[in-house]
């Protein structure tokens, strides 16, 4: 025989009377409604926020990593000699999918009286298409328009806004590497030919890069042929920390091995901890709304102290009692936890199904695409998200009932009979 079933069937009778109700009756009715309509609404929130959340992390570690690589090898003093052989060796590793040289370094860039600071990328564009996403994010031009020897260059959309150039314009680069000459050290000056403009949604980037042809860096900041370094692509990105600590042993030469969550650590923390501290405030509406069911609960006791009395007379321990109201609150909790799980999780799932609509019926715009990179509501639903919320609420719930419980197994038959 299953254990306490009678207090299971007294439970869920408690729950679903359908005796002609009080005035009081009426306010219970009505209080467990609120409470089971909150729960709904408190999961509800939190699976589509967190879902959300996900999105946008997940689309901003795509753009990210677009521009950016999995893994970077560089140089102890900025350049890495023999860059071939570090190639190899890096590609030999199962997990690695794509390795391609680079050299990085500093400079100006001028155009009419316009001048801006940029971070000049020298790449080898069928390698670099390997490693890197820049072929979705160009706006103008492709990626193998840099030729050796052509002196091209990519700009992100930001930095050729503020030169105001367009592809066809020659802009002027300023090395900071400078002509020592018997009169005074000279800059380094050499026109590039604007072949192309990339957007890839990041500032950083938009703002402060400029891609040519590693074989025309290495002339312009005298490598010969060295590199900066070489950028990794491997098959599984969250892996990247521990196919970096890899590949840093299986290397002969001085170099250093760093991964993505290194290079952009406080930006992916900030995002974490905002996961976080919004899991934590929208879990208040769940507690508010777990914590009626204290007050409903209170409210039935005090309306069943003659039936309490009763069974106590008959029978009934201090421990039946409190499971027949454990039932009937936590009945209240999982109906409101299940209507919130199945809406959420329908929500989630159809984000970008429902925001245009309410967008096209009020004729609002939540994320303008003139403001916003990101114009679109990202979802990325985790079903150990969904988890961990179903958890937590069933949890509250449960201890909202314990007080109101433990009261009614406290009522004392006598005084609860002695009026009626």
């Amino acid at each position: 025989m299953f254990p306490f079933s009678y207090e299971l069937f007294i439970g869920l009778r408690y729950t679903r009377a359908k005796k002609r109700l009080t005035g009081r009756n009426h306010f219970i009715s009505f209080i467990s409604l609120i409470s089971m309509l909150g729960i709904a609404l408190g999961v509800a929130a939190l699976i589509v926020v967190l879902s959300v959340m996900n999105g946008f992390q997940k689309e901003l570690r795509t753009r990210i990593l677009g521009v950016a690589s999995h893994a970077q090898i560089s140089g102890a003093n900025g350049e890495l000699a023999n860059w071939p052989a570090t190639v190899r060796t890096v590609e030999q590793h199962p997990r690695v999918q794509a390795a391609a040289p680079y050299v990085q370094a500093q400079a100006m860039l001028s155009f009419d009286q316009n001048v801006r600071g940029a971070m000049v990328r020298g790449i080898l564009p069928e390698a670099e298409e390997r490693v890197a996403d820049f072929s979705r994010y160009m706006k103008s031009g492709q990626l193998r328009a840099l030729r050796e020897g052509e002196f091209g260059v990519i700009l992100g959309s930001e930095l050729a806004r503020a030169l105001q150039v367009i592809p066809g314009d020659k802009v002027t680069l300023i090395a900071p590497q400078g002509l020592v000459t018997p009169a005074a050290v000279l800059p380094r000056l050499k026109q590039f030919a604007v072949v192309g403009i990339f957007e890839a949604g990041m500032f950083e980037y938009d703002s402060g890069l400029a891609l040519i042809h590693m074989g025309d860096a290495q002339k312009l900041y005298r490598m010969e042929d060295r590199v900066s370094g070489v950028r990794v692509k491997v098959d599984d990105l969250f892996a990247a920390p521990r196919i970096s600590r890899e590949l840093a042993r299986l290397l002969d030469t001085d170099a250093m091995v760093s991964d993505w969550t290194r290079n952009h650590a406080n930006f992916f923390r900030a995002v974490q901890i905002e996961k976080n501290m919004m899991f934590l405030i929208l879990l208040l509406i769940v507690a508010v709304a777990a914590f009626n069911i204290v007050s409903t609960l209170v409210m039935m006791v005090t309306d069943k102290l003659p039936d309490i009395a009763i069974l106590r007379t008959l029978g009934a321990s201090p421990a039946s009692i409190m499971a027949i109201f454990i039932v009937q609150g936590t009945l209240i909790g999982v109906i409101g936890l299940l209507l919130g799980v199945a809406g959420g999780v329908s929500l989630a799932l159809n984000v970008d199904v429902v925001v245009p609509a309410i967008e096209r019926i009020f004729s609002v715009q939540f994320l303008a695409k003139d403001v916003y990179y990101i114009s679109d509501l990202p979802s990325d639903l985790h079903w150990n998200d969904v988890g961990v919320i179903t958890g937590v609420s069933f949890v509250l719930t449960l201890l909202a009932t314990l007080y109101p419980s433990w009261r009614a197994s406290r009522v004392n038959p006598a005084e609860a009979l002695r009026y009626e």
